[in-house]
């Protein structure tokens, strides 16, 4: 019979927030192996190496970000999966790209496949929105920051992509100048940004 209540219990906190990890357990008193249990059973799968979820759960269009979003929790998504989420690009990065502190350890992750950005200072700080998407919180960069980190990072992205954005963002009333003047400042691409906001103003 305790089995059964562990079960229970197990599906009314995966109900709650959407995945579990196996330390969530710690909460509720149930034993880890109740997981290897209700997976071999049909009652969980798991999502990635230590993420079960239930199997009748639709995996989102975020179902990646939410991934990440519980196992990297200080993971800020950035870049082109900032514009992606945000709507701003029509590109579908192969990865998901996340931003850390400075010294930060690339996350073992299997799925999916990351890119991970460091930052310090207020260029990691500054700028994050917490939007949730089941029953996740993801941390994403604010489109004026997202538009500075493309032109920071334009090498590595292209330039296209970054003009594009800027020029949607723009469009779209989703940055207005002073915040994309005070991003490009924190991240010191002022400089760079300057003859392409003067020529959409």
């Amino acid at each position: 019979m305790r089995h059964e209540t562990h079960a229970q219990r197990v599906l009314d906190l995966l109900r709650q927030k959407g995945m579990l990890r196996p330390s969530d357990l710690d909460a509720i008193g149930a034993p880890r192996v109740v997981l290897t249990r209700m997976t071999a059973n049909g009652q969980l799968e798991k999502a990635g190496r230590g993420l079960y979820r239930l199997p009748d759960s639709q995996g989102s269009e975020h179902e990646s970000l939410t991934t990440i979003a519980t196992k990297v929790p200080q993971a800020v998504f950035c870049l082109l999966t900032a514009l992606q989420f945000h709507e701003l690009t029509t590109q579908l990065p192969r990865q998901v790209w996340i931003a850390m502190p400075r010294g930060s350890h690339m996350p073992k992750i299997d799925y999916p496949p990351i890119k991970m950005v460091q930052y310090a200072g207020e260029a990691y700080s500054e700028g994050i929105e917490i939007h949730e998407r089941d029953q996740v919180a993801l941390r994403v960069y604010c489109v004026a920051k997202t538009i500075a980190d493309c032109f920071k990072h334009r090498n590595k992205i292209g330039l296209d992509v970054a003009l594009e954005a800027l020029k949607d963002a723009r469009s779209q009333r989703k940055a207005s100048a002073d915040d994309l003047w005070r991003f490009a400042k924190i991240c010191r691409v002022a400089n760079v940004m300057r003859p392409y906001l003067e020529v959409i103003e």
